[in-house]
This record gives C-alpha cells, structure tokens and sequence, in this order.
C-alpha cells in the first residue's frame, strides 16, 4: 500500500511539475524573444558587430605575431642551437639516452 501510495504521489507531482515547468519555459522563452527584438538590443548589437569588424586586423596581427615569437622559441634553429640546449637539460643518466636501458646481470 505504501509503494502505491508513492507512485501515485510520485505521478501527481511528475505531472503537475510538467506543465508548470512547460509554462514556466514558455514565458523565459517569449522575455528572451523580447529582449532580442528590442530596438535598442539589436543596435548595439550590431555595433559589437561593427568594432569586432573593425578589431579583426589588428587582432590579426597580434595574434600572428605572439604566435610566430612562440614558434621561435620551440623551433630548433639552423645552426642546432637549440637542439643542445635541450640536450644538455636532459638528464645524463636517462635510460632514453642509453645504448641498451635494461639492465644486465644478475638482479639484487
């Protein structure tokens, strides 16, 4: 009787919480349409849209530009420079630097 009881209760509120919710949607949903279609929204709108145009050139060039001073910095240059850079940071003792990294012998 109890387990009846609690998907009855359980049915009323999945029902009476759907269309409240569905309501609820429906007026965020027509403020939202509202808000869109306002004149003043779409004029600023658009000149968001008008500076980004505006920006992208400049935005353009500094992006390229970071990007080409981070690419200098990872590429290896003609000489090999930086290769034995990287080289020396590396551990000496590194098994990926050895001939054969296993170890040969007998085990302690």
């Amino acid at each position: 009787m109890k387990k009846l009881m609690l998907l009855v209760a359980g049915g009323v509120g999945y029902v009476l919480g759907t269309r409240a919710g569905r309501e609820r949607y429906e007026q965020i949903k027509k403020a939202a349409t509202r808000v869109k279609e306002d004149p003043r929204v779409q004029e600023k709108a658009h000149q968001a849209a008008d500076l980004a145009k505006e920006k992208a050139p400049v935005v353009k060039d500094k992006v390229t530009s970071a990007a080409s001073t981070a690419a200098d910095k990872v590429t290896p240059s003609s000489n090999g420079h930086h290769r034995s850079e990287l080289e020396d940071q590396l551990n000496p003792d590194s098994t990926a630097l050895q001939d054969n990294p296993y170890p040969q012998g007998d085990l302690p």
